[in-house]
């Protein structure tokens, strides 16, 4: 195709030089014609045989180079050139042989013929339409619209002639050549729809049958009054339209036309387009009525073309009913059916369960969800899960059988319904739909075999509605993914209940940021060596308004699922810079840390949402630690350490938050620009029963931070054994109820500010202010050794007896 559109988009020399011979004929007729100069009429059939003849070589030359599609539109439009070459010779041998109008049957038959092979090129393009329905429909439009012109005509040129001037059959019937010309025209405006850009070719000999129409309707217009003479300047408009024709043949084919393929779907035709076949039908009908003459008589002519008029109607309208009636069946099918696998569509499934409901018996519907479907698509494209999916739908459709209904309700979900006495248990049916997924031969190693995670629901008493039934089922469906998926699960009052649950919790937390429901608490961060509080972490609480204050892993689960935690993000990050603005006020080289979500991390207005924090409340970069989870971390982009690492440009501090329970993978810790590393707890946790492989581990990470410069903190230290075990082992700091519980900034600030105390006869709280001995008072601080440990800032030693 491209090889073929690209020989014909340069007009070959002999093709240009052919096109400048006709125009030159056509001009030179022009002239002779409009001067009046002697042997006009012969001159003019002449300018029309040799125009006709060159634009039926252009054709035939053409058709041998356009590929398959065009080529017959183009030998069709050869052969109507051709019968316009050899009518107008006929046409002058007869005038020359003393007919002064030769209007024989043959020149008649020879111009209806090359009316017909036009008809036929214009069916055959590659916009017309290809079933032979919607070939029958353009060729009808188009008959529709001549036939219409026949009364018209009739009034605009017979109107005022005497019935003895009617008498030859020949000049009536002339009228029938300017219909056949607006019929063709009709068609070619029909079959250059919407669909594709108008080709050009299709532009020139559009106008050309413009031109055509015009000429033959003041041709007959002229006859029947008698003003034509051979020669007459109207004789220049056939060779003209003739011209256009064979300058059609250098236009290629618009880009993108393959073989006659329709590569979209087809848009809406204008209004216009579709009421332009019965447009004229009420100019006919006015015009019925002008022609009658005074005796009440319609003239025969008309009378004919009315009732072929009529007929065509009716034809043209059982088409057009037969094809509504396709299209409602296709609708149907359309509305009802899934177009991917065939089964039954969401709509389909949804009524056929209400009418379950209603007639009473019982029903069950089983929910099916593709394992893993998304990595098919990811990884060998739509196509392929296409494919996929309907082979899919062929096993379950196999494996169900007669003992239900399935469908598929959008994308990789599936249903199946189960009503009546129900021969097959909903979980045996399950069972059946498991094994008929297992990978068969060969699926196993190109990797193509989702397994289906499947919800099963009966209904009972407790559903008022199918939606009852389908949510219930759904909830069970994601039991069974929470299960390990490839398993089924039936929908228990359990398990309703705990979704239901989860559903309110998440609504409840979308208006928790609007409405100020959170709150903030901060856990102390110390330095070993001196017990002093060096940072703090900032920890979110939400003040529910119904259930209390709910610790982070009851909410923060949630918000990650449903984007809610980049919001509670925001808040905590400008909640923590303007805590920490104020507790510098007390002491200047304190730190405040905040966790960041992984989606967040991925987000390039991290770096706004930090740099817009930390300016609002006055507080410096350096002063701001943020901590990420590996995982985070390791499933970041080249954008995100590129974030990361301008992040460390501002002086913002990076820690990785519990190190060790995520992929632990060494090759990061060269590319992220990480200043401190958080061990975990769960190691700290186990250093009190002395497990040797649990100090190995903290002590090997403290290695592997200090090799690469980072700060290392034990997270979780909250008795005298773990906090000398990590102290021994080196780490600098500690967090952890050891030193501290989660509390408000208040309460963080009263470790800084003298307090009143009276004899120490009780106990006294970490970061109190005690009397020293010397007549002051001095800041309780934590020391490696215990409770035991406890110091004034003088080095006076406390111990549980002295409190």
């Amino acid at each position: 195709m491209s090889r073929a559109v690209t020989v014909v988009a340069r007009r070959p020399f002999s093709g240009r030089v052919g096109l400048v011979a006709a125009a030159l004929v056509v001009l030179g007729e022009a002239s002779w014609l409009v001067a009046g100069l002697p042997g006009a009429a012969l001159v003019s059939d002449l300018g029309a045989v040799a125009v006709s003849s060159w634009a039926a070589l252009a054709c035939a030359r053409v058709a041998r180079r356009h590929p398959l599609s065009l080529r017959r539109f183009w030998a069709l439009l050869t052969v109507t050139m051709v019968l316009a070459a050899v009518g107008r010779i006929v046409w002058t041998a007869e005038r020359l042989g003393g007919h002064e109008l030769p209007h024989n049957a043959l020149v008649g038959t020879l111009f209806t013929a090359g009316i017909v092979t036009g008809t036929a090129a214009l069916l055959c393009s590659l916009a017309a339409p290809r079933s032979l329905v919607g070939q029958a429909r353009t060729l009808l439009d188009g008959v529709i619209v001549g036939l219409a012109l026949i009364p018209i005509g009739w009034v605009v040129v017979y109107r005022d002639l005497a019935t003895a001037d009617l008498a030859d059959p020949q000049r009536t019937l002339g009228l029938l050549y300017p219909m056949f010309d607006l019929m063709q025209l009709t068609i070619l405006v029909a079959v250059a729809g919407p669909a594709r850009p108008m080709w050009r070719a299709l532009s020139l000999i559009g106008i050309s049958l413009g031109i055509r129409a015009t000429a033959d309707a003041v041709y007959v217009s002229l006859v029947a009054h008698g003003n034509y003479a051979p020669g007459h300047p109207i004789d220049l408009w056939w060779p003209l339209s003739y011209l256009l024709v064979g300058a059609a043949t250098g236009a290629p084919p618009p880009a993108g036309w393959d073989d006659g393929e329709e590569s979209a779907e087809s848009p809406l035709p204008p209004w216009w387009r579709v009421a332009l076949p019965y447009l004229p039908v009420g100019g006919a009908i006015v015009a019925v009525v002008l022609a009658r003459r005074p005796t009440g008589q319609t003239p025969q002519l008309i009378f004919v073309g009315m009732m072929a008029l009529l007929g065509v109607l009716a034809v043209r309208q059982g088409l057009a009913a037969n094809e509504n009636l396709r299209l409602v069946a296709r609708l149907r099918r359309l509305a009802y059916s899934d177009q991917l696998t065939g089964l039954a569509n969401r709509l389909t499934f949804n009524r056929r369960l209400r009418r379950a409901l209603r007639d009473g018996g019982a029903a069950a519907v089983l929910l099916l969800d593709l394992d893993g479907f998304k990595q098919v698509n990811d990884r060998f494209g739509h196509a392929a899960g296409d494919r996929l999916l309907a082979s899919i739908a062929d096993r379950m459709q196999d494996a169900v059988g007669g003992d239900g209904m399935i469908a598929r309700l959008g994308g990789d979900e599936f249903a199946v319904l189960v009503t009546g006495d129900r021969p097959v248990a909903p979980e045996r049916l399950a069972e059946r739909l498991l094994a008929a997924l297992e990978p068969l031969p060969g699926e196993e190693d190109v990797g193509v075999h989702p397994s289906a995670s499947i919800g099963i629901a009966e209904y009972g008493p407790q559903h008022t509605s199918y939606t009852d039934l389908l949510r219930d089922a759904d909830i069970a469906m994601y039991a069974a993914k929470a299960a390990g998926k490839s398993a089924y699960r039936t929908c228990t009052p359990g398990l309703r209940e705990s979704a239901v649950s989860r559903a309110e919790l998440i609504a409840e937390l979308r208006r928790a940021v609007d409405e100020d429901q959170l709150l903030m608490e901060f856990q102390p961060i110390v330095d070993l060596a001196t017990g002093a509080v060096r940072s703090a972490e900032a920890l979110v609480r939400w003040r529910h308004p119904r259930l209390g204050v709910l610790p982070p892993a009851r909410f923060l689960p949630l918000a990650e699922e449903t984007g809610l935690i980049l919001a509670i993000d925001r808040w905590v990050i400008h909640q923590a810079c303007r805590a920490a603005a104020t507790w510098r006020e007390y002491a200047p080289e304190v730190t405040v840390a905040v966790n960041i979500a992984a989606a967040h991390v991925r987000r390039p207005d991290l770096i706004a949402t930090v740099t817009g924090a930390t300016a609002a409340a006055g507080l410096a970069p350096r002063a701001l630690t943020l901590e990420l989870t590996e995982s985070a971390l390791i499933d970041g982009s080249e954008a995100v350490l590129e974030r990361l690492h301008q992040l460390r440009e501002l002086g913002v501090r990076i820690a990785i938050d519990d190190f060790g329970t995520g992929y632990s993978s060494l090759s990061y810790l060269h590319r992220i620009p990480a200043t401190e590393l958080k061990i975990d707890r769960s190691f700290v946790s186990r250093l009190d029963a002395g497990d040797p492989r649990a100090y190995a581990t903290v002590e090997m990470v403290n290695r592997l931070a200090g090799a690469f410069d980072l700060v290392v903190v034990a997270e979780g230290v909250e008795t005298g054994t773990q906090h000398a075990a990590v102290a021994a082992i080196g780490c600098l700091h500690g967090q952890g109820w050891r030193y501290g519980r989660p509390a408000g900034l208040s309460e963080l600030l009263s470790s800084l500010t003298p307090i009143a105390v009276g004899p120490l006869t009780g106990p006294v709280d970490r970061g109190s202010k005690v009397p020293d001995g010397t007549g002051g008072s001095a800041l309780l601080r934590v020391l490696p050794g215990g409770d035991d440990g406890i110091v004034t800032e003088n080095g006076t030693p406390f111990n549980r007896e002295q409190r």
